[in-house]
C-alpha cells in the first residue's frame, strides 16, 4: 500500500525549489497537502493548480516559536501523517566577515524551526499510532566547506537532532528520515545570507550544475515510501563527499581548503 496516496503531508518551504517539486509530485500521487511558506499568495496559487484539495498555512520560520504556535491552532483538528521540514536558508560569506546575528538567523530557520515543528507533531504522531518526520538537511551537515560556516553548523546540528529523535521514536512507529542533498539547481544561492545579513542575489555555479529539484524530490519520495533513515542526493563530488569524509578525511580537508 502506498505511503503517499490519501495521506496528509505538511510541506514547509513549499513555494519554491525542492519544496515546490515535492508538493507537485506528492499531489500527483494522491496526497492531501498542508502548504507552508511566507508568501500566502504563492501558496494559494499553488494549491489551486495542484490536483486534489489542499490547505494553505503561511508561516515565517525565522520565528520558530510564533510559527509553531500558529500551526498548533491551525492543525488542532487535522491529522498529519507526514511532516516534511524543507524550509531553509543558505549562506555565502567567510566566517571572518560574518556578523553574529547572521549565525543566529541561520540557526533559527535551519535548526530551531525543525525542532519546533517536529516537537509539535511528534506527540500527535505517537498518539495516532505512527507517522513520518522528514527533514531536508544537507551534505553541508556532513562536510564543512568555505563560506558556509553558519549554514553548515546548523545542518550538522539538525542531523544530530534527527538521529536522536529517530532513536527515541522508533518504538512508537514514527519514522524519521534525514535527507542530505548535495548541489541542487534551485534559487537557494540567490536567497543565501551574506556576512551582513543581506541576500546574495545571484546564482552559485555549484548549485547551477547540480541535479534538478524534481529529481531530488523524486528520490526523497522513494526514500519515504521505502522507510529509509537517511539518504544523500546529488551527483559528482557533492554526492560522494560524505563517504570520502568517513574514509579519507584528510583528503577531503585538503580539497575543501583549495576550493573557492
Amino acid at each position: 500500500m502506498s505511503k503517499i496516496n490519501g495521506k496528509t503531508i505538511w510541506v514547509t518551504g513549499a513555494s519554491s525549489g525542492i519544496g515546490l517539486a515535492l508538493a507537485e509530485q506528492l499531489a500527483a500521487k494522491g496526497a492531501n497537502l498542508v502548504l507552508s511558506a511566507r508568501s500566502e499568495d504563492k501558496l494559494q496559487a499553488l494549491a489551486e493548480r495542484l490536483p486534489g484539495t489542499h490547505i494553505v498555512l503561511p508561516i515565517d520560520l525565522s520565528d520558530p516559536e510564533q510559527a509553531a504556535s500558529k500551526a498548533k491552532g491551525f492543525l488542532q483538528d487535522i491529522r498529519v501523517d507526514i511532516l516534511i521540514n524543507n524550509a531553509g536558508v543558505s549562506q555565502r560569506s567567510l566566517a571572518l566577515e560574518t556578523e553574529l546575528p547572521v549565525y543566529r538567523d541561520l540557526m533559527e530557520i535551519n535548526y530551531f524551526s525543525v525542532v519546533g515543528l517536529s516537537k509539535l507533531l511528534a506527540p500527535k504522531m505517537v498518539a495516532q499510532g505512527g507517522g513520518s518526520i522528514v527533514t531536508i538537511a544537507s551534505v553541508a551537515g556532513k562536510v564543512g566547506s568555505k563560506r558556509r560556516s553558519g549554514y553548515s553548523g546548523a545542518k550538522f546540528a539538525v542531523i544530530g537532532f534527527m538521529d536522536c529523535l529517530r532513536a527515541e521514536l522508533a518504538h512508537h512507529n514514527v519514522h524519521c528520515l534525514t535527507v542530505c542533498p548535495g548541489f541542487v539547481h534551485t534559487q537557494i544561492a540567490h536567497n543565501a545570507l551574506t556576512g551582513d545579513g543581506s541576500t546574495l542575489g545571484k546564482a552559485d555555479p555549484d548549485n547551477a550544475d547540480g541535479i534538478s529539484a524534481e529529481e531530488c524530490a523524486r528520490q526523497i519520495i522513494v526514500a519515504i515510501e521505502a522507510g529509509k533513515d537517511e539518504i544523500v542526493t546529488g551527483k559528482g563530488l557533492s554526492k560522494i563527499a560524505p563517504l570520502l569524509q568517513r574514509l579519507m578525511p584528510g583528503l577531503v580537508r585538503r580539497i575543501v581548503a583549495k576550493r573557492d
